[in-house]
């Protein structure tokens, strides 16, 4: 039996497509882990930068795998393309079904994260550049506790009585940690969106990789017959 070449083609173009996006995502955690106005305080709060790395890096083996086993038809490394899929796929879903269950639990352990920088007073001069720049983006004010975080509130946290922000005392009264939570927030769906898009190409991809796997064994099978 000959192996179907639209389906050969089919999972060598997808695990190009893979590959190539592999290579986007780790371009793009790299840009971001040594661009120079990278800020210690979301990075302390959202440590996601590493994680793309590692993710960027897992897709562009596993995509090189697939091209080299639909290409050479190895049933093996079709195998080990398969079976990374599938675990990938399995932690996929349960990391969103642990994100919409414990999302209370997420937004606390970033309070948690960021309340490690308090007392702001006894902060490096970097941590409070830092912190004063988010201030002005977010408009907001300290970590936690508001105000209340500083000794001196810096000028970062002075706001235009006509700013709907600015509640009393011409100062920003929300804490950062909440703007932090609704940024999260606002690019949930988005996040959503590409974890979904995700899955459904590796469902596509198992299912190449499977009837690839299952043709070449049979070839093989009648070969030797």
């Amino acid at each position: 039996m000959a192996v179907n070449k639209f389906i050969k083609f089919l999972l060598f173009f997808f695990n190009l497509l893979f590959w190539l996006s592999g290579c986007i995502i780790l371009g793009v955690a790299i840009y971001l882990k040594v661009h120079k106005d990278g800020n210690l305080i979301t990075s302390e709060a959202i440590p996601g930068i590493d994680f793309m790395i590692a993710i960027g890096v897992i897709i562009m083996v596993l995509g090189f795998l697939g091209c080299c086993g639909a290409i050479r038809e190895n049933r093996c490394l079709l195998l080990m393309f398969f079976i990374s899929l599938l675990v990938i796929f399995i932690l996929l879903l349960a990391l969103g079904i642990l994100g919409a269950v414990e999302e209370k639990k997420v937004k606390d352990w970033v309070k948690e994260r960021l309340d490690t920088f308090t007392p702001l007073s006894k902060q490096p001069d970097d941590v409070k550049e830092d912190l004063e720049k988010l201030q002005a983006e977010l408009k907001c004010c300290g970590l936690v506790k508001g105000p209340a975080d500083w000794e001196k509130v810096p000028d970062s946290c002075r706001c235009n009585a006509t700013e709907s922000d600015c509640k009393s005392a011409a100062i920003y009264q929300t804490p950062c940690s909440t703007k932090i939570i609704e940024l999260m927030e606002k690019h949930m769906e988005v996040v959503l969106g590409i974890a979904f898009a995700i899955a459904i190409l590796l469902i596509f991809g198992m299912v190449f990789s499977m009837i690839l796997y299952c043709q070449i064994g049979k070839k093989e099978s009648a070969t030797t017959a």
